[in-house]
């Protein structure tokens, strides 16, 4: 899940068709010279044990870093933005809505079966039927494929997707209408295609590592829960001579604080992330090893709209504006985060976003005018406000939730009960609307505000909030339709000036990601999403 921000003119391009095919993967590019190591292994923390590695089961970069380098989908994006061939060698379009994929030659499975433009179609239509249940079910919808929205909601059956194989190596996608980041959204790892026989064979059980067959570079060698995931490099993979490290291991560690200890005892060569506590002292004695990477990332807590009191926006603006997101980002935090008060990001897909007026206001207006809000809503101090607030179990997680709750507390006399839960259990939970408040995060899927805005869509597979406003999604529809990107800017930033009024979910910081790199690990290059990947990196001698 990939791209770097695009101005307007290379969005154009791409939507045009006219980035198409090149001749280099993005691969290890060593520079000539460089010793390598003998031994090209590659240890990186992934920060929890992964809930699948079924791509149309997973919604996490938490799965997606290990999926992507165990699969290929048609195309990539690359760091700088550009679309690069992967599956497809080519591609061109009709009117920007009939799209024809011409797959490289002798692409195989990691067991050298032949992939297939079929093996696509069957994946996406597995994709978006109900009967999988994938939280990325929307997805083609949102990239108006024909006939996906309706067949995620059970209004058609999946054989009527607008995918098509034409023969064994050409593949036809047809749009209801234009859409600008088509190639860049191709991207996404819920679109690799995974292997109708296996499946249907094995059910479930297809992704056990003796099961198991992949497109990517790495294919899966070994799975010990909740201890480590091993992936070794796949000889059949059509860019294998690119690749240079043979072995990745992935460890499923939650808490920070251990994954920097087995940082510094040598045992991990990228750590997840840095715990704020420890930040300013591992840039002063480690700092040649500390990488902080901008990434179009928001952090927030959502709530359950359909559950009182939540189900009254008073009070969900009321909470939203008697934090000091300020000292969250700056104190809190402190690794160059910044306060967020719009769910997307400022400056996106060549659109620049503006905040609410009440984020501008001094706090102590903004405290006001959440007091009367909750009073307005029934709440005070004969009849305070307690809810539960649900976090993913994390050292960073854990101070964010007391520094927001403590605000809570101090400003309006609210009582936020701290609960927390294993990864896998909360997305359960969220799922399932078992919660009233739950912190979560979205890192954008493409390069564009709908990356965000789309999840809080009425009935999007994604809208855990279960907001739903009329105006919002009329917002979201025109913004797909608009001609060019001035005009979608125009309808993002009324989408994102409801869920101000509206905040279905607090955002509370726009990310930046921390890491912890070996010096002998090159090839490190995360991009602006976050994601960086094995098959592009290597290890010098040391």
């Amino acid at each position: 899940m990939k791209p770097q921000k695009r101005n307007h003119i290379t969005l154009a391009l791409l939507a045009a068709g006219l980035i198409s095919s090149v001749p280099m993967a993005w691969s290890a590019q060593v520079p000539e010279g460089t010793p390598l190591a003998d031994k090209q292994e590659l240890v990186r923390n992934n920060g929890n044990e992964p809930a699948s590695l079924d791509p149309h089961k997973v919604e996490s970069d938490v799965e997606y870093n290990i999926i992507s380098d165990m699969f290929d989908g048609l195309v990539a994006v690359k760091p700088d933005g550009t679309i690069e061939p992967r599956l497809a060698a080519s591609w061109e379009n009709k009117d920007n809505t009939v799209w024809t994929f011409h797959l490289r030659p002798g692409i195989t499975w990691s067991d050298g079966t032949a992939i297939t433009a079929q093996d696509i179609v069957w994946s996406w239509q597995r994709l978006v039927s109900p009967k999988t249940a994938s939280p990325y079910a929307s997805y083609p919808g949102n990239m108006h494929i024909v006939n996906a929205a309706d067949i995620a909601l059970g209004k058609k059956t999946p054989d009527t997707l607008g995918v098509k194989a034409l023969d064994d190596n050409t593949l036809q996608v047809t749009l209801t209408q234009p859409t600008a980041a088509f190639l860049a959204m191709l991207a996404h790892p819920s679109l690799v295609p995974v292997d109708q026989v296996l499946i249907t064979r094995f059910g479930d059980k297809w992704t056990l590592p003796e099961h198991f067959v992949g497109s990517g570079a790495y294919k899966l060698s070994q799975w010990v829960v909740n201890e480590r995931i091993i992936g070794v490099r796949n000889s059949k993979y059509w860019d294998d001579a690119h690749t240079v490290i043979n072995k990745v291991t992935w460890l499923p560690i939650h808490s920070e604080a251990a994954d920097v200890n087995r940082y510094k005892a040598g045992e991990i060569d990228i750590v997840y992330t840095l715990p704020i506590n420890q930040f300013a002292q591992l840039k002063k004695t480690m700092g040649d090893q500390v990488d902080v990477s901008p990434q179009l990332a928001t952090y927030y807590y959502e709530f359950n709209t359909t559950k009182a009191p939540f189900n009254d926006a008073r009070v969900r603006r009321a909470l939203n504006m008697a934090l000091d997101k300020d000292i969250i980002a700056d104190k809190v935090m402190g690794q160059g985060q910044r306060p967020a008060w719009i769910v997307s990001q400022p400056d996106i897909g060549g659109v620049k976003l503006h905040n609410p007026d009440y984020a501008s206001w001094p706090q102590e207006k903004r405290i006001a005018e959440a007091k009367k809000l909750l009073t307005e809503a029934g709440f005070g101090a004969n009849h305070p406000l307690s809810f539960n607030l649900l976090y993913n179990t994390s050292e960073s997680h854990q101070r964010i939730a007391i520094a927001v709750s403590s605000m809570w507390k101090k400003n309006l006399g609210v009582e936020a009960k701290l609960q927390n839960q294993e990864w896998k259990t909360m997305l359960d939970t969220m799922h399932t609307g078992d919660f009233d408040a739950v912190r979560y995060a979205w890192i954008a899927d493409y390069d564009d505000a709908a990356s965000f805005l789309d999840t809080f869509r009425t009935g999007d597979s994604q809208n855990t909030s279960k907001y739903s406003n009329p105006a919002y999604d009329e917002a979201m529809r025109n913004a797909a339709m608009a001609k060019d990107v001035t005009e979608r800017g125009k309808f993002y930033q009324q989408a994102e000036d409801m869920l101000a009024q509206d905040v279905p979910a607090i955002p509370v910081y726009h990310y930046v990601r921390t890491h912890l790199v070996k010096p002998w690990v090159g090839g490190f290059t995360p991009d602006r999403l976050g994601y960086y990947y094995t098959k592009d990196m290597y290890i010098k001698k040391h």
